[in-house]
């Protein structure tokens, strides 16, 4: 090769990137110890960028075409080069194709459980996972916040930082939501949706937008949900003393059908045989009777003592009322009789005023210290 054949091949023509790849994010064109041609060929596929840096500072940014470059096509790198207009020599610049397509079925899921307050179980720690969907929308504030100078990019450099934002704001709203843990399941798609809305922003803070999310199964721990399955069995069984006998007739049964030899084996069975018959002739006697109805509670009218249904508003011997006049407690606002000396609930005497033993001063029930000297009440 000549010295002229040697400085030619210096000279790029044809910039452009072929993406092999399904995880790149950022792409470096090598131009390391290269010029770039003027008049030199830019070919942008589609969801791709290409964005042309002038000694670390962002110049140009061309979007998806065929250009050729020149002056006209570049302005900012033009003026920070302080280039005229028609300038036509080679030039160097870093050139970095930036992956703007989806990138999809990233995986979330909680590394700890979600610790949350379940109005039925107290409180429970909480699993899940999931797949959510994003792309650069704003390739020049991601060079700038996250890229750096690197020669490529790729989605596993940023997936665990991604995740974790993507966990505190999931927490964050289950907790807000105070959904019952049974009911979950049928709200997957509305806490998703709620939750792409709540990461948007936080995914443009680094020039990302969050396409889509998906929570795809959320479980509570295995202790929580065999209690679970207790009580579904204890509902499809029903009544517990038709089971108990059930069990015991079972068993019965079996200790009956017992082939062990001698007078033993036989005993057994004649017990289990006369215990078995005692249950089926209990079990097909008479039905069993029905509790006896609740009898209201009756109470004396305060004013001429006769009986008197408890919920009665007047007493039908006198007609006067017989509803003691309720107020609130002067320190935990429970409703009490009016002329009751001390609150059922918290046990504060119903006082409308203290008397300072000091000054005699007359003060609030609640307060501790006299307001004129300041003694102790």
């Amino acid at each position: 090769m000549g010295l002229f054949g040697f400085f030619k091949s210096q000279f790029i023509e044809v910039i452009e990137w072929t993406d092999s790849s399904t995880n790149t994010l950022v792409y470096r064109f090598p131009v390391e110890n290269n010029e770039i041609k003027m008049g030199a060929e830019l070919t942008v596929r589609e969801s791709q960028v290409a964005i042309f840096v002038n000694e670390g500072e962002i110049a140009d940014v061309f979007g998806p075409g065929r250009h050729l470059l020149y002056t006209q096509n570049m302005p900012i790198l033009t003026k920070l080069k302080s280039w005229k207009h028609g300038f036509e020599s080679p030039f160097k610049a870093e050139v970095y194709f930036v992956n703007t397509k989806q990138f999809v079925n990233q995986k979330w899921g909680t590394s700890n459980p979600i610790m949350m307050r379940d109005a039925e179980f107290g409180m429970i720690r909480l699993r899940g996972y999931g797949i959510y969907s994003y792309r650069v929308s704003e390739p020049t504030v991601f060079l700038k916040e996250l890229f750096g100078t690197s020669a490529s990019y790729e989605t596993n450099a940023i997936e665990d930082q991604l995740k974790k934002m993507i966990l505190s704001g999931l927490t964050d709203l289950f907790a807000e939501s105070k959904i019952p843990a049974l009911d979950l399941a049928m709200h997957y798609d509305e806490l998703s949706e709620q939750g792409q809305t709540k990461m948007k922003q936080r995914f443009n803070a680094f020039g990302f937008d969050i396409t889509s999310l998906y929570i795809e199964n959320l479980s509570l721990p295995e202790e929580v949900e065999k209690a679970m399955d207790k009580r579904t069995t204890m509902g499809v069984l029903g009544d517990m003393n038709q089971y108990q006998q059930y069990q015991a007739a079972e068993a019965i049964r079996e200790a009956a059908r017992n082939e062990g030899g001698g007078l033993a084996g036989a005993g057994a069975g004649l017990g289990a045989g006369a215990a078995l018959g005692g249950m089926m002739a209990n079990a097909f006697s008479a039905s069993p009777q029905q509790p006896a109805a609740a009898q209201p509670a009756k109470i004396n009218c305060p004013h001429c003592q006769a009986q008197i249904l408890a919920t009665a508003k007047f007493c039908g011997e006198c007609g006067k009322t017989v509803q003691t006049e309720k107020v609130p407690c002067i320190s935990c606002q429970a409703p009490i009789n009016a002329d009751a000396k001390f609150c059922g609930e918290c046990g504060t005497q119903q006082v409308t005023e203290k008397t300072c033993t000091k000054c005699g001063k007359k003060n609030t029930p609640t307060a501790k210290f006299c307001g004129d000297c300041g003694d102790t009440l």
